[in-house]
């Protein structure tokens, strides 16, 4: 079952309401178990088709239907104002951007409100597991940039976290020294991939980015596991395809 509701981010201001998914696994109303919980980025490209920006979600109601993960999945609706969405997803100001000119970086309170206000309700709301052993964060592209900020930054918060093409351009230095410097729990577990069919020539600038962040993270700590997939480009039917990857090795 997934409900959703429309929510407004105090901190970040939108015009209109974003959506929040919750999906609640199979035997939820027949049994009083707690759960697991996965936060997730860009949360209307993560159930339906027609939610989706450019038409293709993520398909997670399927994969989660037949498996049947005693898991419970909270993906929030990103801005999708013009290029807010780049703001909410950065951590840091960006000057750099072609095109796109100055970006402020909003991750900082995006994470405060999704780690605060957003997982108290889910506590309160739904019967979760609620320590960090329990709960988990991923997302992809800017959503992966997020979850590997959340993860370190926050790890007092998320002990695991899929981080699919990550946009270590965007992070750059800031990204890295982050995860070289910041002290990781032993249990922390970080998933990262990248597809050899995405942009910037082979995408081996990325990919290469990625197993050095896969370095720093494991210098700093955590248990990580760094793929280039071959072939994959950068799109949610791509990263469709990872999805039992990624969960496999979060929630073994």
């Amino acid at each position: 079952m997934i409900r959703v509701r429309k929510i407004q981010i105090p901190a970040l201001p939108t015009k209109q309401p974003r959506r929040l998914y919750v999906y609640l696994p199979h035997d939820y109303y027949s049994s009083d178990r707690r759960y697991p919980v996965l936060y997730m980025f860009d949360g209307h490209n993560v159930f339906y088709d027609d939610h989706a920006t450019y038409g293709k979600s993520w398909g997670m109601k399927e994969y989660l239907t037949r498996a049947k993960l005693p898991l419970i999945l909270v993906a929030v609706e990103c801005n999708t104002e013009g290029e807010r969405r780049m703001n909410e997803y950065s951590p840091w100001d960006i000057d750099v951007i072609p095109k796109l000119g100055h970006m402020k970086g909003l991750g900082k309170v995006t994470m405060d409100w999704m780690s605060g206000p957003l997982k108290k309700f889910v506590d309160s709301t739904y019967r979760t597991l609620p320590d960090r052993e329990h709960t988990l964060i991923a997302g992809s592209s800017m959503g992966g940039l997020m979850a590997l900020y959340a993860v370190t930054a926050y790890n007092g918060v998320y002990s695991r976290a899929a981080a699919l093409s990550p946009c270590f351009w965007i992070g750059g230095d800031k990204l890295h020294e982050l995860l070289s410097e910041t002290s990781l729990a032993r249990t922390t577990r970080v998933y990262m991939d990248y597809g050899t069919a995405e942009s910037r020539g082979g995408n081996k600038i990325d990919i290469a980015d990625m197993f050095r962040g896969a370095e720093e993270l494991t210098n700093s700590g955590a248990q990580v596991a760094a793929r280039a997939v071959a072939g994959a480009a950068h799109n949610e039917a791509a990263w469709e395809k990872r999805i039992p990857v990624f969960m496999d090795y979060l929630l073994k």
